[in-house]
């Protein structure tokens, strides 16, 4: 398991993309859950899945994300977010590799790999007992930090390259060396993201 941490909008989802697309797992899917827009029940059964009946309006059976993410990566963006309660089921599946769909009693197995992302402090959430230890300590086998982007303006150009080939018709742009010099003289409060509007608005002006 790998943990990505660093403030908001720093890109962390850029980078677990990069560590799949380089691994023998890259034939596999990537899967991103971002676990912050998700109560505990919906979270449960978007990574388990659930069986037609579990509740009300579960017409169909439903595979999870992990199931899905099988053979590649699975990916929780703002880990830090996820209830205590939601943890435990988490740590039962990295533990053991099995799960059961919401309202089943089948057991199911998944082989991917973990990356996790935060902009949270978590050793200081275990440490105030917002986050379990076991947890922790199980996913924090290969910790990255992410430095805000006005701490590496040094990626700039690649960085708005990357993001302009994402844009429809990005391909037709470049960023000239000046532009390059004034977007460095930039704070960036809002970090890759702030980056992604300004080359965003720049083509549409």
């Amino acid at each position: 398991t790998i943990l990505i941490e660093g403030e908001s909008g720093t890109g962390k989802e850029l980078i677990a993309q990069a560590v799949h697309q380089s691994s023998p797992r890259s034939r596999g899917p990537f899967v991103a859950v971002h676990c912050a827009a998700l109560s505990e029940n919906l979270l449960e059964s978007e990574l388990f899945g659930h069986v037609k009946g579990a509740f009300t309006g579960a017409q169909n059976n439903k595979k999870g994300l992990v199931e899905l993410a099988h053979g590649g990566t699975l990916f929780l963006d703002e880990l830090g977010d996820i209830p205590l309660g939601m943890q435990v089921k988490l740590l039962r599946l990295l533990e053991t590799g099995t799960f059961r769909p919401v309202g089943s009693g089948e057991v199911k197995t998944s082989n991917f790999r973990l990356i996790c992302a935060t902009h949270k402090n978590l050793l200081a959430m275990v440490n105030e007992g917002g986050f379990r230890n076991d947890l922790f300590y199980r996913i924090n086998v290969f910790p990255i930090a992410i430095p805000s982007l006005a701490d590496r303006l040094d990626d700039l150009p690649a960085l708005s390259k990357a993001i302009l080939s994402r844009f429809a018709g990005g391909d037709k742009y470049h960023l000239t060396s000046s532009a390059i010099r004034t977007l460095a003289a930039y704070r960036f409060r809002g970090n890759i993201r702030e980056l992604r509007n300004l080359l965003y608005r720049a083509i549409v002006l």
